[in-house]
């Protein structure tokens, strides 16, 4: 009787926007060998597409179809769109407002689920976005859910544009930030919620490296766990 194969491995890390899941997500996949996915950077570049398309962002049908057939490719840092260059465009403020509209549609979110699923390949996966745990990997082998305080995450996106040269208002990136979590939160399509099995992370206080250690405890002692069963 053969053995059936374990599935690939994933670590699904969830929560708000500027909660820092990026950097850990990427930095936990460097650690394990694992690949690793930025669902936003798609939702970012359907919107990013369909602006430039002059799609509406509410015209549901439309944005679907171009979901489902958005050329992209991802390598060497780099996020292609058509065949062009679209890294740094697609984390303009603009981008990133339209991909939390576009993402509140059904159809989109349905035109993206398998193209999200298709990363899953070994060694293992470290995914990370809004409904990662609870949607796209419900047999995550680690969920986390990241968060950190509205204030917090304003002041880290505050210094992330200045960094990059570009002015900004504190106030106004804490308000955006806050109206971005309602709509997350409150969209009827995988709202932005802790998957029942995920872990909290807060992270306001707490330093990449700390995050990352945390993440890489917590999944040892899910895979030491799972191999003494």
């Amino acid at each position: 009787m053969t053995q059936e194969k374990a599935p690939v491995p994933v670590i699904a890390i969830d929560g708000p926007s500027a909660s820092g899941k990026g950097t850990i997500a990427e930095r936990v996949a460097e650690a394990l060998g694992f690949h690793y996915l930025d669902s936003g950077a798609l939702y970012r570049l359907v919107a990013l597409a369909a602006l430039q398309s002059g799609i509406a962002l509410d015209d549901e049908a439309a944005l679907a179809e171009l979901a489902r057939r958005l050329e992209v490719r991802f390598g060497g840092g780099k996020i292609m769109l058509s065949g062009q260059d679209v890294t740094a465009d697609i984390r303009s403020e603009a981008c990133g407002m339209g991909a939390s509209r576009v993402a509140v549609l059904p159809g989109v979110r349905q035109g993206l689920l398998a193209r999200q699923q298709a990363f899953r390949q070994p060694p293992g996966l470290v995914a990370e976005g809004r409904d990662m745990g609870s949607v796209v990997f419900p047999d995550a082998v680690l969920k986390l859910f990241l968060t950190a305080s509205a204030e917090v995450r304003a002041e880290r996106r505050y210094k992330q544009l200045n960094e990059k040269g570009i002015n900004a208002n504190i106030r106004t990136l804490l308000q955006e930030l806050r109206e971005r979590d309602q709509r997350d939160s409150a969209r009827s399509a995988a709202p932005l919620q802790q998957a029942a099995d995920a872990r909290e992370l807060d992270s306001s206080d707490l330093g990449i490296a700390e995050i990352v250690r945390q993440v890489l405890d917590w999944y040892r002692q899910k895979v030491a766990g799972s191999q003494t069963l």
